[in-house]
């Protein structure tokens, strides 16, 4: 059995959840531009280091806490 996170849900076309399957994070990014990509991390750290990457604070201007839940919850995970 895995556990399975929600990081962020804005409808069923655009969200992005976690699957924690013993040590390995399996990353499920859905948007309605690219359909479902998934990232496959070995590590806590190798993911929270993709977030940083994907999540950057320029693409956020005037929508901070909303970047500040995201990795909240990549952290949490």
């Amino acid at each position: 059995m895995f556990k399975k996170v929600q990081i962020y849900k804005t409808d069923k076309y655009n969200m992005l959840n976690v699957e924690v399957q013993g040590k390995t994070l399996i990353v499920r990014e859905i948007n309605d531009q690219w359909g479902e990509e998934c990232h496959t991390f070995v590590s806590r750290p190798e993911m929270l280091h993709w977030a940083e990457n994907r999540f950057r604070p320029s693409d956020f201007s005037g929508r901070e806490e909303e970047l500040t839940a995201i990795m909240e919850a990549f952290r949490s995970v």
